[in-house]
């Protein structure tokens, strides 16, 4: 029996029934909808409508339903079942008769699904909370171990300056760590509960609604009928920040891929995540980041898909927001399933530092702390700046290092070069004078990598507190 067949008086066109179906992937929802139609049982009974006998039956079928999906994958292929609230209130009516039915008292699929997915998105935070402390931690341990090695920095990917390979793992902290508030912040938002909302204009019975938001972890009830069953944008927010994070895994993968490359030389891939060429015996393929680079694209699209499919819907639920739901469900699996991976990968990837070092030697990185000499010594910024520039072009000409050229060589370009600028080029001393917050000089990295500590540990806290 269909839940809205009473007013109609031929059946579905059988093309039309399948092609409209949702159960085949809203059943994912299952966990929550069991959740949800408990505590709105519980709500029943509070106001007078199911005895404390029919809770307890109800309670003891959905808790059925639920171990039998655990138990018997087979029982979520149902043919018939329309959708996730037909299939639980079907099979709730087979094991406990029509007092099944009795559970729908006074609310509608239209709250249903805007709860479901509510808890639902809620639930997938809270996991991508914890695998995103992995995730931090392992960059931070992989810091802490790369001591006071140094690697280029590149602009307009070309090499810049040099940092410690520890900053530059600390940068991608930085990135990870501001996903993981983005979605604390979207959990905050979408934390109301839109049972006794109604169809569109609020429940029919007088359902405690606090206490139904109290029963399934959310801070308050929705505060408007109308806006609870036709909001999608705790989706799009959560879907957005996805697609900010995928970016990030993005940038990452590409970075590690070019770093990994013969022409750079500084990582070797790990080859469990690693695969070889057909043709080619001597190749080694980073799959696992060409993969991550391009879930990426399919996860912006999933944002995209969401954000098309709203754009233009009137107040209040209609039926092109079932369409929200795939993208949603892909996007969160997407990166649910990455996160362990690229934390895996990024444990067993080998950093080669004695290259790194070199190449964080040459290729004129140490110009600024030259231009910076010349300032200390009073040549106003812009001049040292075109001084420096023509000790480099000399350097180009003769292949060789700023540090390679003689005190009168570097005279000729600026009389206030003295014989205490060759310290003053040496790597060590470029990497400490960069000693403000945020900087890569040794002392301001291991400031750096203690506070880190500390907001993961406050991550880790928060996502076991929710867990």
């Amino acid at each position: 029996m269909k839940m809205w067949s009473g007013r109609f008086r031929q059946p579905l066109d059988p093309a039309f029934e399948r092609w409209q179906r949702s159960f085949p992937f809203d059943r994912g929802l299952l966990p929550f909808e069991l959740e949800a139609s408990s505590a709105h049982a519980r709500a029943l009974e509070h106001a007078g409508v199911l005895s404390t006998e029919e809770l307890s039956e109800i309670l003891r079928g959905l808790e059925q339903i639920g171990e039998k999906a655990k138990s018997d994958p087979a029982f979520l292929e149902d043919a018939d079942a329309e959708d996730v609230h037909h299939f639980v209130e079907k099979h709730l009516a087979a094991l406990i008769g029509d007092l099944g039915y009795k559970l729908h008292s006074g609310r509608s699929r239209n709250e249903q699904i805007a709860t479901d997915l509510r808890l639902y998105v809620r639930s997938a935070i809270d996991h991508l909370q914890c695998l995103l402390a992995d995730w931090v931690e392992a960059f931070l341990a992989r810091a802490a171990k790369a001591g006071e090695s140094a690697m280029p920095a590149y602009t307009h990917t070309q090499r810049a300056e040099p940092v410690l390979v520890a900053h530059w793992l600390l940068a991608y902290v930085e990135m990870f760590l501001r996903d993981s508030d983005r979605l604390t912040d979207c959990r905050r938002r979408l934390n109301a509960c839109p049972l006794g909302s109604g169809a569109v204009a609020g429940a029919t019975v007088a359902l405690d609604r606090v206490a139904m938001a109290e029963d399934l972890g959310f801070l308050a009830p929705t505060a408007n009928s109308l806006d609870a069953t036709s909001d999608r944008d705790f989706v799009l927010e959560f879907v957005q920040t996805l697609a900010v994070l995928a970016l990030h895994l993005s940038r990452w993968a590409e970075e590690m891929i070019l770093f990994s490359t013969e022409e750079y030389g500084f990582i070797s891939l790990p080859e469990p995540f690693s695969t070889g060429s057909s043709a080619m015996p001597q190749k080694k393929n980073a799959d696992l980041l060409e993969l991550v680079r391009g879930k990426a694209g399919r996860i912006v699209g999933a944002a995209t898909i969401l954000l098309v499919t709203m754009k233009g819907l009137p107040l209040a639920y209609n039926k092109d927001m079932q369409e929200t739901q795939e993208p949603l469900f892909d996007a969160a699996q997407s990166v649910l399933s990455t996160l362990p991976l690229v934390t895996a990968w990024i444990k067993q990837a080998e950093f080669d530092f004695i290259r790194m070092q070199q190449t964080a030697e040459s290729g004129f990185m140490n110009a600024w702390a030259a231009a910076t000499y010349l300032v200390e010594r009073g040549v106003p910024s812009r001049l040292a700046h075109e001084a420096v520039g023509k000790a480099v072009k000399v350097c180009v000409q003769r292949g060789c290092q700023l540090q390679d050229l003689s005190l009168e060589e570097l005279q000729k370009v600026h009389p206030a070069f003295d014989r205490d600028v060759f310290p003053a080029l040496t790597l060590e001393v470029v990497l400490a004078i960069h000693n403000v917050e945020g900087g890569t000089a040794p002392v301001q990295v291991k400031r750096a990598i203690g506070r880190a500590e500390q907001r993961i540990a406050h991550l880790r806290g928060e996502a076991h507190a929710h867990a």
